[in-house]
């Protein structure tokens, strides 16, 4: 009866896509569980990106009585930068992150962090002393 095992005996270890292979070269498959929690990390990132651009939008379309013209464009335009450099940056840390636990080194830092903080207490500050002052 034919298998799809090697002549030794030992199964085949399991195929991975081409793309899969050139982002996560080498290592071992980490525990599913791990993989599965770095996604959800990955989609609360994108989460809060997505919430990023829906504010700078939402400042961009409905708070012309509120801001002067180049105060309103330029906070929508920070919190739309903010939310693109979010969802590239989640890309980056689920991949590196995940190469990491392949490969048994230590977790990175996530340097996304201070950067959101930063950019999120500035436009925080612009909106409180705008409404303070109205």
């Amino acid at each position: 009866m034919p298998t799809n095992q090697p002549p030794s005996g030992d199964p085949a270890p399991p195929h991975r896509g081409k793309i899969a292979e050139r982002l996560l070269p080498g290592g071992t498959e980490p525990d599913p569980r791990f993989t599965l929690a770095n996604e959800r990390t990955f989609l609360a990132w994108i989460r809060t990106s997505l919430a990023l651009l829906a504010g700078g939008i939402a400042i961009e379309a409905f708070t012309s009585d509120l801001f002067l013209e180049p105060v309103r464009k330029g906070l929508a335009v920070l919190l739309l930068l903010l939310g693109m450099l979010l969802s590239a940056g989640a890309a980056v840390r689920w991949i590196r992150v995940e190469r990491s636990m392949r490969n048994k080194t230590p977790l990175p830092l996530p340097l996304i962090v201070p950067l959101l903080a930063g950019a999120g207490a500035l436009a925080a500050a612009v909106v409180l002393i705008f409404i303070l002052r109205r």
